[in-house]
């Protein structure tokens, strides 16, 4: 074996892995001088990310960020402009080529190309929204007998709006209506779906009018890949329409399920404090990493951790205890309601294998990588797939089933204990943050209002008034293409700093925990109106609402800010916008697709997936307005995407002839008190980072 470097990895390679690099990269071996640490900080902006990098290129390990420095996005289908929706393709419609062998133009190709990637996030996110409907059947009728029901009023709220009567009749037989009730919504005979009347009454009017409210999630689906089949729908605005209606089956149907029903399992978030990023690994306890998106496995997973039956077994194996920690929308999930600390976000999961520490990797559904498995090679880390719907070659499988569930979580981590000995070298990174996560709308009404008066008259007054000059839901995933986090907090601190309230969920959630930004002091950095709103409420100016599904509590948020009053009747006429900086997901279009037909003007930072047809780019970015009140824009640069954002926010302010705002009107002050949440002691425990 001969000390190298292939594809910025240092090792050593035998001359078997030096071909098979690069026969797989189509790339040469690089030079022993080129300077590593200064292609590292390029490629992201989190210290510990920073250091596990330079270790996985030392012992061997490539990951994500390597191959997308080595593989180059096809130029073609990177802007929608390749079809290959039949064998008479693929047809790339660039140069002098305008349409394909069937004669599609290349609106039409990219048109469908979209729709189809919309139809795919809504099916991911809605397919994890029917599991979540069949679990909480499956515990009302004792068949998951795991499993409870924690949280009684929001099962009685939910079944309100799905007209199930609840007088004279117990939780159980409730739930099982509720969950049948919820079930209908996806292969649905109806002509909407229930959720979608929980919308402002004038946007639910304008999607009748338009016709795209959804009829059922999967007819929605089938009916969109049917569409976009060769040689069917062939019409721009007529595809888009269906992709429309199909988002919002994800937004309005499947996903708005999910939070539901997840609350109802495993209870309503409200604040709870905990830490993020690497350091909150252990060298004495058996690390577990729960990773994925549904909260069924790592609900079950954390409360078998903390049975006396595993602690024993742990100790007898040499280990203090288990140290439950997540990456991902799995950890944003038992966060908010277990306080389970945050490991790192979608780029961070290959890099956390490096730390030498983590014993097992336990995977359910959606961005996990193959990769692991290969990365897992270079250490003792067992990776564990447990969905039925999920498997990796390579990967030991322990399938998960909810009418066993602490049968098969004690049985994984056992599998993890016993593997705590074949440890061989540890490093952890320092690097870790303290954080408030966990606020739901109920909470967020809540804390305006107290138990009696939950309300969100507060924050309307405020944003009359110009103390708070907007807000935005900042989401979304992490791109390797993009320096990892970068655009998610700067996009942060300026909304903030210009007093625009952020609520975030997903990838930019945990981003925003590793660097500090969902903690107490931050409020220093806040505009002066946006802080003395938030220091008279007793909230970060940043708050976490949850993994990815969970932006379905942002539109609940906005139905209940229009419903309020003075602000004008729909979510369109609100002063906010809608941003992901770091997208990659289908389920990231399908998510941008029902929040601009809800009404809120969107951006997206990073190259257009719909740059192909200047037709269709000119459709979302600018006709929608005319049409859902609303925009949907890509945009390769945060900086101009942030300018653009606070230049919408004030024209929606002109529009309602609310108070101008003005960064100078309000004085800022020193009466927040991290103790609302915790002492400065216990804060000084944990806060190492301190930087935004």
């Amino acid at each position: 074996m001969i000390e190298n470097e292939c594809n910025g990895v240092r090792g050593y390679f035998d001359k078997e892995t030096e071909g098979m690099l690069r026969f797989m990269y189509r790339i040469p071996l690089q030079t022993k001088g080129e300077n590593v640490s200064e292609k590292v900080t390029k490629k992201t902006v989190d210290p510990a990310v920073k250091e596990m990098m330079e270790k996985a290129k030392a012992d061997g390990m490539i990951t994500a960020f390597d191959r997308a420095e080595a593989i180059k996005p096809c130029p073609i289908g990177h802007i929608g402009s390749c079809c290959k929706h039949c064998h008479m393709g693929p047809c790339r419609l660039v140069g002098k080529t305008t349409a394909g062998v069937c004669g599609a133009n290349i609106d039409t190709v990219v048109a469908r190309n979209l729709a189809r990637q919309i139809a795919a996030g809504t099916a991911a996110h809605s397919d994890h929204g029917r599991g979540m409907a069949q679990t909480l059947k499956a515990a009302a009728t004792g068949e998951a007998p795991d499993f409870q029901i924690k949280d009684e009023k929001k099962l009685a709220a939910v079944a309100e709006y799905l007209e199930i009567k609840t007088e004279g009749r117990t939780k159980e037989e409730i739930a099982i209506d509720v969950a049948d009730a919820g079930l209908s919504n996806f292969g649905s005979l109806k002509d909407e779906v229930d959720p979608a009347k929980r919308a402002p009454k004038a946007r639910l009017e304008l999607w009748r009018k338009l016709g795209v409210v959804p009829r059922g999630v999967d007819r929605e689906v089938v009916e969109t890949m049917h569409r976009t089949t060769m040689g069917v729908d062939q019409d721009v605005e007529h595809i888009m329409t269906q992709a429309v209606r199909t988002g919002l089956a994800d937004g309005w149907g499947g996903s708005m399920l999910s939070t539901d029903f997840s609350d109802i399992l495993f209870g309503t978030p409200s604040p709870v404090e905990s830490r993020a990023n690497f350091g909150v690994l252990s060298e004495s306890q058996v690390n577990v990493v729960v990773h994925g998106h549904e909260p069924s496995l790592s609900e079950m997973i954390v409360a078998a951790a903390n049975s006396p039956e595993i602690i024993e077994y742990a100790k007898a194996k040499g280990a203090d205890g288990v140290n439950i920690v997540g990456i991902c929308c799995t950890a944003n999930e038992v966060l908010m309601r277990q306080g389970v600390p945050l490991l790192g976000n979608f780029l961070s999961q290959e890099l956390s294998i490096a730390t030498g520490a983590i014993d097992a990797m336990v995977v359910d559904i959606q961005c996990v990588m193959q990769g692991l498995v290969d990365a897992a090679n270079t250490s003792h880390t067992k990776i564990i797939t447990t969905s039925p719907k999920a498997r990796i070659e390579g990967a030991a499988h322990v399938e998960f089933h909810e009418d066993k569930g602490l049968e098969t979580t004690k049985l994984i981590l056992k599998t993890a204990i016993d593997n705590y000995p074949n440890r061989k070298e540890v490093q952890i990174p320092d690097y870790t943050d303290r954080l408030i996560a966990g606020f739901s709308h109920e909470y967020i009404a809540y804390m305006q209002g107290g138990v009696y008066r939950q309300s969100f008259r507060p924050f309307n007054d405020a944003v009359m008034a110009g103390r708070i000059r907007g807000a935005a839901g900042v989401v979304g995933c992490n791109n390797p293409r993009m320096s990892q986090d970068d655009a998610h907090l700067n996009v942060v601190k300026q909304l903030i700093a210009n007093d625009i309230l952020v609520v975030t969920t997903g990838c930019n959630a945990i981003a925003c925990a590793k660097q500090g930004l969902l903690t107490p002091e931050v409020m220093e950095h806040a505009g002066p109106g946006l802080r003395e709103v938030c220091e008279a409420i007793g909230i970060p100016p940043v708050l976490h609402m949850g993994s990815c599904i969970d932006n379905t509590r942002i539109l609940t948020l906005l139905t209940q800010v229009v419903n309020e009053g003075g602000l004008g009747e729909d979510i369109s006429d609100l002063p906010v916008a809608g941003l992901a900086p770091e997208w990659m997901s289908e389920k990231a279009l399908a998510i941008g697709a029902y929040v601009v037909a809800s009404g809120v003007t969107t951006w997206m930072c990073g190259s257009s997936p719909i740059e192909g047809s200047e037709r269709l780019t000119k459709l979302v970015s600018e006709d929608w307005n005319d049409v859902y009140g609303a925009t949907w824009k890509f945009e390769p640069d945060w900086q101009k995407m942030v300018d653009e954002v606070i230049a919408h926010i004030d024209a929606k302010r002109v529009a309602l002839k609310l108070e101008e705002y003005s960064p100078t009107r309000y004085a800022k002050s020193d009466n927040y008190l991290p103790a609302d949440y915790t002492s400065d002691e216990e804060f000084a425990k944990y806060s190492r980072t301190k930087t935004i």
